[in-house]
């Protein structure tokens, strides 16, 4: 069902470009909230012993992201189905759910960039320049966000969002600024961990081939939202890119911790005692080439197995005939080694 409405400025703002988008947003969100919860799943399956605040760090994405799910939920069915047939509700005051749901995802958006801002600080061999330039345009752009939260609920009108397009736009511009920086320092950095080693060289190229996928994904959603909410004012296009974006920096960070062992080209998902933790800990050469790394992030020695010395008895029985007495048989010798 389409049917034009009243424009508050100019133009047609019809159902298809307002609830139908915000429905297609809400719809791809599902899908990915549910990826999500598989990746939390997989997690606390194959990593039952990782370290508490990882633990810890997986439950409050999840937990966010599952609010965040709701609050989409709850602005789509209160549009299409509490004021279904009633376009007028456009006109009103924004339903609260919105405006929060803006908040809760730029705190997911918020978390995640923070944890691969520690990463690219872990590989820059502790370089406080970058890293205190990615956790600034992190929390920037979650201050924007909180601000667009404040404003968003003195909004008389919902189709009045367009009158925060500039906080908007320097929100969404901060993401995916930041989201390419980390992407790129990460290639770069790792770029410098290779050691001609085949094996580690493969890691290091797994993990940035990694790192520009993940970069690429997110800064092109929010790049995606940035134009849609500048170009189509009183549209809700921009809804199909944005409820969509904060659980893809969740389904990253926890794709991060999930393939752990499996980056390095392990047999099985099991093998924790020696797997790197590629999120947090400190990139040299000489890491790249261990081992020895518990999943949590703390390095840990070699194991060392006890040469045992092993006794060996050689027995060798020999007998003759002299012709005279018949069969003799020589005693037996014992041999001794030691390993």
């Amino acid at each position: 069902m389409s049917a034009p409405l009243t424009p508050l400025t100019h133009g047609t703002y019809a159902v298809d470009d307002t609830l139908g988008a915000a429905f297609i947003g809400f719809a791809a969100s599902c899908v990915v909230y549910g990826v999500l919860s598989t990746q939390v799943y997989s997690y606390y399956e194959r990593y039952p012993a990782d370290r508490i605040p990882y633990k810890i760090l997986a439950a409050a994405l999840w937990v966010f992201s599952t609010a965040d799910q709701c609050f989409i939920g709850h602005v789509v069915y209160h549009y299409s189905v509490t004021n279904y047939a009633n376009p007028a509700t456009l006109f009103a005051k924004p339903v609260w759910s919105l405006t929060l749901q803006v908040a809760v995802g730029s705190v997911i958006g918020a978390t995640v960039k923070f944890a691969f801002a520690i990463r690219v600080w872990r590989f820059s061999s502790h370089n406080y320049w970058i890293a205190g330039l990615l956790i600034f345009l992190t929390f920037a752009q979650l201050g924007f966000a909180i601000v667009y939260t404040i404003k968003g609920f003195e909004l008389p009108n919902l189709l009045d969002l367009p009158s925060l397009k500039t906080i908007a736009s320097l929100s969404l511009a901060t993401g995916v600024l930041t989201d390419i920086l980390t992407a790129g320092f990460l290639c770069y950095y790792l770029s410098k961990l290779r050691t001609g080693y085949s094996q580690s060289d493969s890691t290091v190229s797994s993990l940035t081939r990694y790192a520009v996928n993940c970069g690429i994904l997110t800064s092109a959603f929010s790049l995606a939202t940035l134009i849609t909410y500048d170009l189509l004012p009183g549209k809700f296009v921009f809804m199909s890119f944005y409820f969509i974006m904060s659980k893809l920096y969740a389904v990253s960070f926890l794709a991060t911790l999930n393939t752990r062992t499996l980056i390095r080209g392990r047999g099985t998902d099991n093998e924790q005692a020696k797997s790197t933790f590629v999120m947090y800990d400190t990139g040299t050469r000489q890491d790249i080439r261990q081992d020895f790394f518990p999943v949590g992030g703390e390095r840990s020695d070699p194991e060392v197995v006890d040469i045992v010395k092993m006794k060996v008895d050689v027995h060798r029985e020999v007998s003759f005939s002299d012709g005279n007495h018949g069969i003799q048989q020589m005693p037996s010798m014992s041999y001794e080694n030691s390993w």
